[in-house]
């Protein structure tokens, strides 16, 4: 049995971030190959996330305690805990270590025997440096794009639809993007841009949503909460952007760029962190945090249109769910023959 421990503070919803998806896809991929799997939630009782995943199985521990007397394949995936575990268990780190309690907490000698794993070569480095092991020695396991995303057909449109679909805070660059549409170099008459209400549980996210419900240029929608959603959405867009800030955050992947450019989209994102390994053929890197690279890049992309289907047809075959669910049963060295 393979169990994810999700200890986050939110619980595990569908559409709220890449950790989130990262995680909910490697379990139905699991689930569809027949290896036994389910999420193991600390502290939240039944409203986990279960009510919106009903094809998982959800197991709610009072105690983290209760994890020491499982037998279980262990992969702790929103941060590390304190507990010794029967089996060798394992570590997903999807943020940078800029989170102290997560710096902490994996730093303790009893955490130190879970293995961690990365989902980028830039995040192997970051983390190399802190926890003092060669990056060579942290596997890196991609984040993938569902099959959902290749599939949709695009639909065309007389205005070049750009969207925003990253969670409403700083980190992501929401500061960034409002400053770009004051440009009197983007025509609103030939453009539209849209933004998902994504995490919008977040503190930071309830303060600037209204920012953009007041803006005269961005309609705000609601977040996908499925694959199958979030690829209708990509098919009537031409230009994801994804201007995500460096001052105070390190993007360690950036799943949407890997979904969108398997939707077709052209992608405009920030030359930081992970996000050039996500480049699929549809990416255009800008300097993070400057208003006027992003307008530039939005120009830009607009000018290519959308992928051609050549184009599209090559990024869909890197980055994809199967390939990043071989690597992780590698990785923990599982025998996919013992339970099934």
């Amino acid at each position: 049995m393979i169990s994810f421990v999700w200890s986050s503070l939110l619980p595990l919803t569908p559409g709220t971030g890449g950790s989130e998806n990262y995680t909910i896809g490697h379990i139905r991929e699991l689930q569809r190959r027949g290896i036994p799997v389910r999420v193991i939630t600390l502290g939240f009782g039944k409203e986990d996330g279960r009510k919106e995943l009903p094809d998982i199985d959800f197991v709610d521990l009072k105690h983290e305690s209760e994890l020491s007397e499982l037998d279980d394949t262990i992969i702790f995936v929103s941060e590390p805990l304190n507990i010794p575990t029967r089996n060798q268990s394992y570590t997903i780190l999807h943020c940078p270590p800029g989170d102290v309690r997560l710096k902490r907490t994996f730093l303790s000698s009893e955490t130190r025997e879970s293995q961690p794993i990365v989902t980028s070569h830039h995040a192997a480095q970051v983390w190399s440096k802190v926890l003092d092991i060669p990056a060579g020695n942290i596997p890196v396991v991609y984040p993938f794009a569902s099959p959902e995303f290749s599939k949709e057909k695009h639909t065309k449109a007389k205005k070049t639809r750009v969207l925003f679909a990253g969670r409403i805070t700083p980190d992501k660059g929401v500061y960034t993007l409002l400053w770009a549409l004051h440009s009197d170099k983007i025509d609103f008459n030939k453009f539209e841009f849209r933004a998902t209400n994504a995490g919008k549980a977040h503190p930071n996210s309830r303060m600037l949503m209204p920012m953009l419900e007041a803006h005269p240029h961005i309609e705000l929608i609601e977040a996908k909460k499925t694959p199958q959603a979030m690829a209708k959405l990509y098919a009537r867009t031409d230009i994801v952007v994804m201007p995500s800030s460096f001052l105070w955050w390190d993007e360690m992947f950036g799943i949407v760029s890997v979904e969108a450019q398997h939707a077709g989209c052209r992608v405009v994102a920030s030359n930081g962190g992970g996000i050039p390994e996500t480049d699929c053929g549809g990416l255009i890197l800008i300097e993070p945090d400057n208003p006027k690279e992003l307008e530039a890049g939005i120009l830009k992309a607009a000018k290519l249109g959308r992928m051609t289907e050549e184009a599209r047809k090559k990024a869909t075959e890197q980055f994809t769910l199967s390939d990043s669910v071989d690597k992780l049963l590698e990785v923990i060295n599982y025998d996919t023959h013992s339970e099934v």
